[in-house]
């Protein structure tokens, strides 16, 4: 059980125990015994760059709904050299068994099995909760909208788990009436008025959660002090699902000719303003856009654990390298008790600030106590 008044606000679930790697990356047979002992919840692995840090961060996100913080395919994440497939596995305080990977004779088809049994891969939701921060975000803001879509159903799905459901039949739905419409035939309008109706369905539960996310965490960051790191202020931008089924049927034929749905959801855009200068994100120092990232992802954090009553576990990998030490601490103090959080950097003196954590050392994907 966590101990003192900060820690005990939060359920100690989602925390990891233990975590076992075989054949991922360049890990061959790695197994991390973390315990449950009073303290931040702190892992820190320090090693140069390419031992293998972030093939650990990789790891544990694929214990979640989706496809991990890399979006790698599942056949890259096999160890060259081993087996044809690979295994990821792990202890949710030392109670809950879960784990995912693929078998050689089919390496791209993903298994999840939670306590022995097999699940799919949604279910991973009901049990965890990852979040993450790399150094590929950092160009969020200039990225096209559909990298800050993604961002923002990464953010809705820990608060509203069924998001991920709505979105999966929203896309099919969506492929098929695209397909129907440049086939270059009339399509069945029976059909076709079928399917625009379940985008509609699932489109407005898709708008309704990420609205709430949006709506719930701006209002958590706008009332942040100024402090080390950037208020950030969030709207959704572009199209809803109003009225989405009567739109999508006036727009066939041009949606036809485009070889696209011009309407929905799918359109929409994070927008994103760093509250201390009345700027846009986009038009921020690459510096202030790490800092508004990073002030989204912590605020976010803390969201989920106060609505879900669990704090999610965290992966930020090289999150201090950028950082200068007051801000270093400043990461750190903010980040105690709030459930168990992973961090990566190429040099231990990083998280000198860190105080009690497990401090771990990654050398040619093996792994030491530092």
């Amino acid at each position: 059980m966590l101990v003192g008044s900060k820690r005990e606000r939060y359920s100690p679930r989602m925390a990891l125990t233990r975590l076992v790697l075989t054949d991922f990356r360049n890990h061959r047979d790695t197994v991390l015994s973390l315990g449950l002992t009073p303290g931040p919840g702190f892992v820190v692995l320090a090693g140069d760059n390419g031992a293998g840090k972030t093939n650990v961060l990789e790891a544990v996100s694929l214990l979640a709904p989706g496809r991990g913080l890399r979006r790698a395919p599942l056949i890259e994440m096999a160890r060259q050299g081993g087996s044809g497939g690979f295994g990821v596995a792990a202890q949710l305080d030392g109670e809950v068994e879960i784990g995912t990977g693929t078998q050689a004779a089919a390496p791209e088809r993903r298994i999840v099995r939670v306590n022995g049994a097999t699940a799919a891969a949604t279910s991973l939701g009901e049990w965890l909760t990852v979040l993450w921060l790399t150094p590929a975000m950092d160009r969020l803001f200039a990225e096209p909208a559909s990298e800050r879509r993604r961002f923002l159903d990464r953010l809705a799905l820990a608060l509203v788990p069924s998001h991920a459901h709505h979105s999966a039949r929203y896309e099919a739905a969506m492929r098929e009436r695209n397909r129907l419409l440049g086939a270059g035939e009339p399509a069945d309008p029976d059909w076709l008025t079928a399917l625009e109706a379940r985008m509609a369905d699932h489109g407005a539960a898709i708008d309704a959660a990420r609205r709430t996310t949006v709506t719930q965490l701006a209002e958590r960051l706008a009332a942040q002090p100024e402090g080390p790191f950037a208020r950030a202020g969030l709207a959704i931008e572009g199209d809803d699902a109003a009225d989405l089924a009567a739109r999508l049927r006036a727009g066939r034929n041009r949606d036809a000719a485009a070889g696209r749905t011009l309407v929905g959801p799918h359109r929409q855009d994070l927008a994103v303003t760093h509250l201390g200068k009345g700027q846009a994100a986009h038009l921020c120092s690459t510096g202030e856009q790490k800092a508004l990232l990073l002030a989204i992802v912590l605020a976010h954090a803390e969201l989920v654990a106060d609505r879900t009553g669990r704090a999610p576990i965290l992966l930020l990998d090289e999150v201090a390298a950028h950082l200068d030490p007051a801000r270093r601490a400043a990461l750190f103090e903010r980040l105690a008790g709030r459930g168990q959080v992973w961090m990566t950097g190429t040099e231990p003196a990083l998280f000198a600030e860190a105080g009690a954590a497990t401090r771990l050392s990654v050398r040619d994907g093996v792994i030491h106590a530092a």
